[in-house]
């Protein structure tokens, strides 16, 4: 019965980490465990920072790592998007152009001074982007190796 309730437990910080885009960047959790990766890390961050309400502390008086300033923002749209049209994506990347391209842009918020940019890089990348099933994160590799298009790489 331990077990189960440990492994419920663990479930649910998962969750809840994903939900909060792997911790965040703020609240003592991010602090202790900043720079490490894997499960047990990002459990223990979002544990701590959920556990003991510091990261809502600090974003409520500008403590810890926190600002109040900050946007919330989510990339489950972007995703989502990816997903759904996959195949539409793919066809457009390849000519590039195509009022799918043109959306998922629109989806990302790239600027209209972009967009040309956006899309010759996805069609001169489009065997890394399209090459196996995980094109968001691969899209994000390439996004982020371009210095103009980096800033978009944090919106997918």
């Amino acid at each position: 019965m331990k077990k189960f309730f440990a492994l419920a437990l663990l479930a649910a910080a998962g969750s809840s980490m994903a939900a909060q885009n792997n911790v965040g960047s703020c609240g003592w959790g991010s602090k202790v465990f900043q720079g490490q990766s894997g499960i047990a890390p990002q459990v223990l961050a979002a544990t701590t920072n959920g556990t003991s309400g510091n990261q809502t502390f600090g974003i409520t008086f500008g403590t810890s790592g926190c600002t109040q300033d900050g946007v919330v923002s989510s990339s489950w749209k972007t995703a989502m998007f990816i997903d759904g049209n996959r195949v539409a994506l793919a066809r457009d990347a390849a000519a590039g152009q195509g009022e799918n391209l043109d959306a998922l842009a629109v989806v990302m918020g790239v600027d209209k001074a972009d967009r040309a940019l956006f899309a010759a890089t996805l069609k001169n990348e489009f065997a890394v982007v399209f090459g196996d099933e995980h094109v968001a994160a691969n899209l994000k590799s390439v996004l982020a190796a371009n210095d103009r298009l980096a800033v978009y790489a944090t919106r997918i």
